[in-house]
């Protein structure tokens, strides 16, 4: 603590409760004035704590929390909160962070369920996917499912478990076998096992966490491994489409010029089926991605297509650049795959791109074409022409069938 006095202190509390804190968490809960938490947690604590109890308010906001930094400003006031486990993992401690200067908390962490389970399992936590399903769609797991995947999912609620193994099943995964952790660290701890495709507990405790490897099945699985790959280029069947949609080959070329990173935002423009700012996600958990289409159908498409490749939290905004840019987060990377024709599109695009980031487009006509050429003579770039032939039956032989060209053009802000 470095001789500083924090007015917050964050304090991991696991399912053991107030016997399983160290010492300086419960010096913390002693000289606080306030204590705030979920009613669970509150409950936890003996009557000999003497600060008053503030549950948090449902919906969840910090905001109670933050008036109470200004209604102790003046540095007499401790407040403490109590959260589950790590604070910093999926936890509470995070979102504040985003909210009080560091150098104004503490933060005492008990272990992390996900540390707990990894430890009953034997399994190193730096190697497993550690997804939170709290407050988030079941999609989301999506993208973690491949063959000997090793998944430590935070559950919902006690129905998460039939849930994600229902979700196993449908992807072809039938024959993991999941482990589900209740209460993990208490004296309620329980361990239920069994396979996806046999699983029969309806409902488990509320506080639980699901643990699997994946495992594939002998022709469904086989199908579905093939569709989830960790490189660039899933195959065009695995996206809903009316046709207007990156090709595979074509995709992988332009996101590797895109070059995702984690936390960046990439803008999709004329996103068609979503392909790209899909793939743009799941290159890293921590990937934004906006994509803006105008029309309805391919809207829907979008909507689908993000859910069932797994990245749900793309955003998608419905209407035409460059007028339904106006009020997005700027972008570290912006995509256009049609539009570049239109009046507006590729000067707002790079006056909103951040300094350093990158501008990609893509253009089959001549018209299009000509346009990347003329901003290439203004802004430089490089232009990169992309034919791609496939083999195909002609009689009784096969033959080359060309796709139409592609130009694919690569800026990057200065």
């Amino acid at each position: 603590m470095q001789g500083r006095r924090a007015w917050l202190t964050v304090i991991g509390i696991g399912d053991d409760g107030y016997a399983g804190l160290g010492r300086a968490a419960r010096r913390a809960l002693f000289e606080a004035d306030v204590v705030t938490g979920g009613e669970r947690h509150l409950a936890m604590l003996p009557a000999r704590v003497g600060a008053r109890r503030e549950a948090w308010p449902q919906p969840f906001s910090v905001a109670p929390l933050l008036a109470l930094r200004e209604s102790h400003s003046n540095g007499h006031g401790r407040v403490c909160v109590l959260a589950s486990g790590d604070p910093m993992c999926f936890g509470v401690g995070a979102t504040l962070a985003r909210h009080v200067p560091i150098d104004e908390m503490d933060v005492l962490p008990a272990p992390s369920s996900l540390s707990l389970a990894a430890a009953r399992l034997g399994w190193a936590l730096q190697d497993v996917a550690a997804v939170s399903l709290v407050g988030r769609p079941l999609d989301a797991l999506r993208r973690h499912l491949f063959t000997r995947s090793r998944v430590l999912a935070l559950s919902a609620d006690g129905r998460t478990p039939a849930a994600l193994a229902a979700l196993l099943v449908a992807q072809g995964f039938g024959a993991t076998r999941l482990t589900v952790f209740e209460h993990l660290g208490g004296a309620l701890e329980r361990r239920i096992e069994g396979r996806a495709d046999a699983w029969q507990v309806e409902e488990s405790a509320a506080l639980n966490l699901v643990a699997f490897e994946c495992e594939a099945d002998d022709v469904d699985g086989a199908r579905a491994a093939q569709s989830w790959t960790l490189t660039p280029g899933l195959p065009d069947d695995a996206f809903l489409h009316d046709g207007q949609l990156t090709k595979r080959d074509v995709r992988a070329l332009t996101l590797a010029r895109l070059a995702p990173t984690p936390g960046a935002l990439l803008w999709d423009v004329g996103a068609g089926s979503g392909s790209i700012g899909i793939e743009w996600m799941r290159a890293h958990a921590a990937c934004r991605a906006i994509a803006i289409e105008a029309n309805a159908e391919r809207q829907r498409f979008i909507e689908h297509n993000r859910n069932t490749l797994g990245v749900p939290a793309l955003q998608l905004v419905a209407g035409r650049a460059p007028d339904a840019l106006a009020g997005l987060a700027a972008p570290d990377a912006v995509f256009i795959g049609g539009g570049v024709t239109v009046p507006g599109v590729l000067d707002t695009c790079w006056e909103r791109l951040a300094p350093g980031g990158r501008l990609v487009a893509n253009a089959v006509t001549v018209q299009s074409e000509a346009a990347l050429v003329a901003w290439r003579a203004r802004h430089g770039g490089t232009l990169t022409r992309i034919g791609i032939g496939e083999a195909e039956p002609l009689g009784r032989f096969d033959t080359w069938r060309q796709a139409l060209p592609v130009t694919l053009y690569d800026v990057r802000k200065p």
